[in-house]
């Protein structure tokens, strides 16, 4: 059976009453209370930013997560911008990230693999192969049995020194694999740039993570020491108001 409010009693068909909603100070709009956020649990940093659009935000007020979120953006954007100058588009990420906790890191290895053309596949294969020790002892054995062929057959040998046709097969190979070796490692170079900037972002994000961590913490300990405080303050009264 579907859940009714009735017009004043705010008394579901079920017996329970609905849960009271809260309206956010920045847009106006209701929300239900896991929804919003108590600006005095949130750092003074952040508050300080939300009422340069809102001058006349009080302590106690209320703020949905979504506008929270935005706002963490827009300071986070806004912090970068004063220590470098200028927000790149990796930069702008890592502060969306930080609003919307998504998770930055990345396996490049992975989407490399998965993105390869048969080429690229071909080029990083023979790459693999061509700087081995199984190449180098393969390619000696070659070259040891086809000079010691064409040497013991004399004239009839279908390459006589000084071995005219293995000189051009080499020539042959060295200028084909050059570009293949070449492709192999500007892919690498690529595969390193992508880890590298994958690096930047996360340890940007964990450095910021850290700094709100921080600041969150420092206004949580100001503000259990000004609850000991006004505690405190209250004991003594009660104190000297018994002694009168």
């Amino acid at each position: 059976m579907a859940e009714e409010n009735t017009e004043n009693g705010k008394v579901l068909e079920n017996g329970k009453t609905p849960k009271p909603k809260v309206a956010c100070a920045l847009t106006g709009k209701e929300f239900s209370r896991g929804n919003v956020v108590n600006l005095g649990t949130v750092m003074t940093s952040l508050v300080d930013r939300i009422r340069k659009d809102y001058p006349d935000l009080k302590d106690d007020a209320f703020v949905s997560r979504k506008e929270l979120d935005r706002y963490r953006t827009l300071y986070v954007t806004e912090l970068l911008r004063e220590e470098s100058g200028d927000v790149s588009e990796i930069e702008r990420q890592v502060a969306e990230s930080l609003a919307t906790h998504e998770t930055l890191a990345e396996n490049v290895e992975e989407e490399f693999s998965s993105h390869r053309s048969l080429g690229e596949i071909l080029s990083d294969g023979l790459a693999h192969f061509g700087g081995s020790w199984t190449f180098l002892i393969v390619f000696a054995a070659f070259l040891a049995v086809w000079m010691l062929f064409n040497s013991y057959r004399a004239e009839a040998a279908f390459d006589p020194y000084p071995y005219i046709l293995l000189n051009l097969i080499l020539s042959t190979i060295a200028a084909v694999q050059a570009p293949i070796i070449m492709m192999s490692q500007r892919r690498q170079e690529e595969k390193d740039r992508m880890r590298s900037l994958n690096d930047y972002r996360v340890n940007l994000k964990a450095e910021l993570e850290i700094r709100h961590l921080h600041e969150k913490m420092d206004h949580l300990i100001n503000k259990q020491w000004q609850r000991l405080a006004e505690i405190q303050s209250l004991q003594l009264d009660k104190m000297a108001e018994r002694r009168k």
